[in-house]
């Protein structure tokens, strides 16, 4: 019914044989077309997963090379990798896991300018970047564009997750009004980072992703997660659309992308 080969029925078997999934879930988990904006921490075991359940078409985008600091906690690559474009890495992993997913790399910085041709031919975009002002371009864009916004974070031993989907409640900008000023939150490289702590919220992005093409479960939509690694403790925080956000509030001054770069610097010039 399906048209699914002897080896596809064997490799999604298990897939097959849950009824929330079974052949028309799968089925639809090869028709998805999911972008992941990284290859790191996040991105990597987010991106094995939807290979490894069959998402037929995935796009990687990340502009930098792999280094032996990565390692630690990004697991699409090994030391053989050293130095070779995290995309390049990325697909040649994914491609071995997987051979039926169409695999689309695109080895360059997200920008404001090529943002929206990026997004066009995905219909979920898993927010895996380490910065502000990439997380800020990616929320605006799929508000623009009614893409669903899968995003996660990590910080030292915490880690956090949430779905943003456009008219159906908040966006990054309702959470965050506000970047920290530059400096205020130091990055990995600079507090460093459990190298198991990605590997969980990333998977569980991948999770998300995952209900999301198949229109089953409960999302995150509205609601934070919160994992303390050392504590061991999951909480969860409601989330609510702000009216006055403005991008997705009830009258948007946001219509257009901006400089997110000059936008982040800008808000900490005026103490935000």
């Amino acid at each position: 019914m399906f048209d699914f080969s002897e080896e596809q029925i064997v490799r999604y078997s298990r897939h097959i044989i849950l009824p929330e999934i079974g052949g028309k879930g799968q089925k639809k988990l090869l028709e998805g077309k999911v972008l992941l904006v990284g290859a790191g921490g996040l991105g990597s075991p987010s991106a094995y997963y939807l290979a490894a359940a069959g998402v037929g078409k995935i796009g990687i985008v990340d502009m930098d090379v792999v280094d032996l600091s990565n390692l630690q906690r990004q697991i699409l690559h090994h030391t053989g990798d050293l130095g070779r474009a995290k995309t390049d890495s990325a697909k040649e992993k994914l491609n071995a896991l997987n051979p039926d997913v169409e695999l689309n790399t695109y080895n360059e910085r997200v920008s404001s300018e090529n943002i929206m041709e990026l997004f066009r031919d995905y219909d979920i975009i898993v927010d895996g970047c380490d910065n502000f002002p990439t997380r800020y371009l990616i929320n605006d864009a799929c508000v623009l564009t009614g893409k669903v916004n899968v995003h996660g974070s990590i910080f030292r031993f915490e880690g956090q997750a949430t779905v943003f989907q456009p008219g159906n409640g908040p966006c990054y900008r309702c959470l965050y009004p506000d970047p920290p000023p530059p400096g205020m939150v130091p990055s990995c490289q600079e507090a460093g980072v459990l190298g198991v702590l990605p590997g969980l919220i990333g998977t569980v992005q991948a999770v998300e992703t995952l209900k999301l093409i198949l229109g089953v479960g409960e999302t995150l939509v509205g609601r934070l997660l919160l994992y303390d690694a050392l504590s061991l403790r999951f909480r969860e925080m409601k989330l609510r659309r702000d009216p006055d956000c403005p991008i997705c509030g009830e009258n948007p001054s946001i219509k257009e992308l901006i400089d997110y770069e000059e936008f982040c610097n800008i808000q900490a010039a005026r103490g935000h």
